[in-house]
């Protein structure tokens, strides 16, 4: 196996999800307060479709005025660097379709705070293979003067699939564990191997700005069962964690990244 193949693009999850996606942990008290999808004012929805347009049609200009110039993210992502990865992952996916549902809002003071789902898929047409991109995020935005001024991720799950034939699996990850928790981090491969080598590796990493531009590496080890079984113990700082596993045969290769939130 080439080393190349086994490097991530960490900036994908992120830069996908940035696209009208976030997600801030709230209380109940503030979760009560939100309002559902069907009372939205038209001025909210327009906007949010217009975004979603500007996306699919992949004109960085125009997505660049739906954020403000002090814009931020919990990840300490800059908007130069969001931008960045941005117009990377569309160089590299010629093909890449926004879809997004608004699940609740509510006004505080001047912002709109908007709660969404989007799922983002996207292709990459190579000489020797193929790779889809699937990406589901759930988020909350605030958005002020019809500008995102933060944007928070909650939960978000990305999938690559490489060659003709890759791995279909089932991820079992819970969404979210307390500090010093021990959890498991199975992916499962669903369909039978027979007598096929199957290549597999996870990885655990905290959260951080400048790992979306700068991936880690796999390390790879022959897999005896259909898949992938870890166990872990969450850190005792109440932080993030993207938790990845890639598994590969012969004609096919499956890289899937989710996000684990440690929490009290």
């Amino acid at each position: 196996m080439k080393q190349g193949l086994m490097k991530r693009q960490r900036f994908w999850p992120l830069m996908c999800s940035a696209l009208l996606s976030a997600s801030l942990t709230v209380g109940v008290a503030t979760v009560a307060q939100a309002q559902s999808a069907n009372s939205a004012p038209g001025e909210l929805t327009s906007w949010l479709e217009s975004l979603e347009t500007a996306a699919n049609q992949q004109d960085l200009e125009r997505v660049e005025n739906f954020y403000s110039a002090d814009f931020a993210t919990s990840d300490n992502v800059g908007r130069e660097a969001f931008f960045q990865g941005l117009n990377h992952l569309w160089e590299r996916f010629a093909q890449v379709n926004y879809t997004t549902r608004l699940e609740s809002w509510r006004q505080e003071g001047d912002l709109w705070v908007v709660e969404t789902v989007t799922e983002i898929t996207g292709t990459q047409p190579l000489a020797s293979r193929s790779v889809k991109m699937a990406s589901t995020v759930r988020s909350l935005q605030y958005v002020r003067n019809q500008q995102i001024v933060r944007q928070d991720i909650l939960s978000e799950r990305t999938e690559m699939l490489v060659g003709d034939n890759p791995p279909q699996v089932d991820v079992r990850l819970p969404e979210r564990v307390k500090p010093g928790e021990r959890f498991n981090f199975d992916v499962i491969v669903q369909e039978p191997l027979g007598g096929e080598l199957l290549l597999g590796g996870a990885m655990n990493e905290k959260v951080m700005g400048d790992r979306y531009l700068n991936p880690g590496d796999f390390d790879l080890e022959l897999l005896q069962a259909g898949g992938l079984f870890k166990v872990g113990r969450a850190p005792q700082q109440t932080e993030p964690h993207w938790l990845s596993a890639i598994l590969i045969r012969n004609d096919g290769m499956t890289i899937i990244t989710q996000r684990l939130r440690v929490e009290n």
